[in-house]
């Protein structure tokens, strides 16, 4: 008996496209089992740092004149003369749940610090993202079009050179030319209570602008290297000899392939931008998530610090897995390649 075979895109087409979403999605799985390592390897290493911050707990809370005897009650009602594997077991089940626990400087919960820091946090961070994003993109596929020019090398040795100064020292820089020799900008990033949008801008430009300077020169030599790969591969000559205008050939082919390294490694950076901003607000007097950190170590304030650490760890590790996200989304390889 004769049976009639279908056409092979015929019996490709519902595999390939099963076969891609399986992968998609060991991918994904793949990158939020590592997270979730990462994140729990994080939590044991932030609780033991925090345990060796030389001191006492009820000491430091007290004063150094206080009893003997009220430091060491202090000490049993904060719980931290517990064994530690009951301290860490009670502080991550609770942080699990949305419970950050309490402050021991302000005694109050430590949740609304740590939102209150994120959003300040997140407005410096977002300010930063969307003015340096779009500029090292700019700049990193302006060289790679003037490959081996005068620009290209401005442009590559002028980012390379913003890269390795410390944020700390463009800061301080920045401070001293912008803010006491010229005086164009207020040195504090907190702006006063009940200012309009224009005025908190003004005070978070020079805080911004040392973020700038680190991560204009990385964004844009991942944008001149994407391009400059992208404007000798095969498809970007098919469509120059099909005739295609310049301007057509870089918007339709090059650019699309160019940035896809950019746009993820973009992603990857806001989570610092939010979340690692420890020198710039400490500086700029920024009252931040950075700077709320800064002062919980000195303040041996552990529920603060913990908490604080630790959600800066998860920002980050889930701006890496919108990264990932993006770079599947965005990779049309990951998604047609043959599962044969």
């Amino acid at each position: 008996m004769n049976t009639v075979t279908p056409p092979a895109s015929i019996e490709r087409s519902p595999r390939r496209d099963t076969g891609s979403a399986g992968r998609v999605a060991r991918f994904i799985g793949s990158r939020l089992f590592l997270a979730l390592i990462t994140l729990s390897l994080l939590s044991v290493i932030v609780f033991a740092g925090g345990q060796l911050l030389p001191g006492d707990v009820g000491r430091a809370i007290l004063g150094p004149l206080a009893d003997a005897r009220a430091v060491a009650a202090l000490d049993h009602q904060l719980g931290v003369d517990r064994p530690l594997l009951t301290q860490y077991a009670g502080w991550i089940g609770h942080f699990v749940l949305g419970d950050m626990g309490q402050s021991y400087s302000y005694r109050a919960p430590v949740a609304p610090f740590i939102g209150n820091a994120l959003l300040a946090s997140a407005k410096l961070g977002a300010l930063a993202f969307i003015v340096v994003v779009p500029l090292g993109i700019l700049g990193g596929v302006y060289a790679a079009l003037h490959a081996g020019r005068w620009i290209d090398r401005t442009i590559s040795i002028a980012g390379l050179s913003a890269t390795v100064v410390p944020e700390f020292v463009s800061s301080i820089v920045l401070i001293l030319v912008f803010g006491v020799w010229l005086q164009w900008l207020p040195i504090e990033a907190t702006s006063p209570e009940g200012s309009n949008a224009l005025v908190q801008l003004k005070h978070l430009i020079l805080p911004v602008l040392p973020l700038v300077l680190v991560f204009f020169g990385y964004i844009a030599r991942m944008a001149r290297a994407g391009t400059v790969e992208a404007l000798d591969a095969d498809y970007t000559r098919t469509a120059i000899l099909k005739g295609l205008p310049r301007h057509v050939v870089i918007w339709r082919h090059v650019l699309r392939n160019a940035l896809l390294p950019t746009v993820t490694v973009a992603a990857t950076q806001l989570g610092y931008m939010i979340g690692g901003l420890v020198v710039v607000e400490t500086l700029f007097h920024y009252q931040g998530i950075g700077s709320l950190i800064y002062n919980a170590a000195k303040g041996k304030d552990f529920p603060m610090l913990e908490a604080g650490v630790l959600t800066v760890g998860v920002i980050y590790t889930a701006a890496n897995l919108v990264a990932d996200g993006l770079y599947v989304v965005l990779n049309p390889r990951l998604r047609v390649r043959n599962t044969q």
